[in-house]
């Protein structure tokens, strides 16, 4: 008699694929609720409170060092040629196109990305979600549109801040304690970036805050029963946050300015 074969396991490949279609479906119905009317501005309010403002002061911590490791870098690049006085425009393009966005998407998703996997795996361990849906209540209106609307609004803010926060750390470390000329800076700076350069680092930000809110709460949604359930799925949203966010920005940089 044939024993029964035992199931093979599916490749990483397939594996992937087959997570990337779950995750597709789920931000398709995200997406259809959206299409019936925005969310409740109470709850967007509230959640781009906790993305944004809660954030703030991390993003500027953050951006502050990498601005001014650019300017020292970027100096002593163009040193060996004799282009110092070019570091501000070093680190106009380094700040205001790619680090400005990538600072402010990373740490949401470090902080605000994780607290939304972890709430909603939460509400799926303690069988609420299943609780909104016997109620009549749609979770993906309720629980995801409100944080999709509130990351959207926050993160090009964000972007801002991070940009000023970068480009100022640079200028206090080229001029004060590098030498070079104030005008020399800052001359360079307006000649290399402009209103337009600062409106596709926003756009990034806001394309990042639809991509860690989507992928934050399919986490959850998706969360195996407890508190390693819960603790997978806040490590699951962090890990696929960071790969999507940096192939997108590279996308959308070769998009924007190829």
């Amino acid at each position: 008699m044939d024993r029964a074969r035992p199931h093979a396991r599916p490749s990483p490949v397939a594996a992937a694929l087959a997570e990337a279609g779950r995750w597709g479906i789920f931000s398709g119905r995200v997406l259809r609720r959206a299409a019936g009317g925005p969310p409740a501005a109470g709850r967007v309010i509230e959640e781009a409170y906790r993305i944004g403002v809660q954030s703030l002061l991390l993003v500027c911590a953050i951006a502050v060092f990498i601005g001014a490791n650019i300017a020292l870098q970027g100096y002593h690049a163009f040193r060996e040629f004799g282009g110092q006085d070019l570091v501000g425009i070093f680190v106009a393009l380094a700040c205001v196109r790619e680090m400005g966005p990538i600072v402010a998407g990373s740490m949401v998703a470090a902080k605000a990305g994780t607290a939304m996997a972890a709430a909603v795996a939460t509400m799926r361990v303690k069988g609420q979600i299943d609780a909104l849906e016997v109620m009549a209540v749609d979770p993906y209106r309720h629980l995801v549109l409100p944080r999709l609307a509130a990351a959207v609004l926050a993160l090009p803010l964000l972007v801002l801040f991070a940009v000023a926060c970068s480009v100022a750390a640079g200028y206090a470390v080229a001029v004060h304690q590098l030498g070079v000329s104030p005008a020399t800076f800052l001359d360079n700076v307006a000649a290399y970036t402009g209103t337009r350069d600062v409106l596709f680092g926003m756009a990034k930000g806001a394309v990042f805050g639809v991509f860690i809110t989507l992928l934050a709460c399919y986490q959850g949604f998706a969360s195996a029963s407890g508190p390693e359930g819960v603790g997978r799925a806040t490590n699951r949203a962090v890990v696929s946050i960071c790969v999507v966010c940096i192939i997108v920005n590279y996308l959308m940089s070769e998009l924007m300015y190829g």
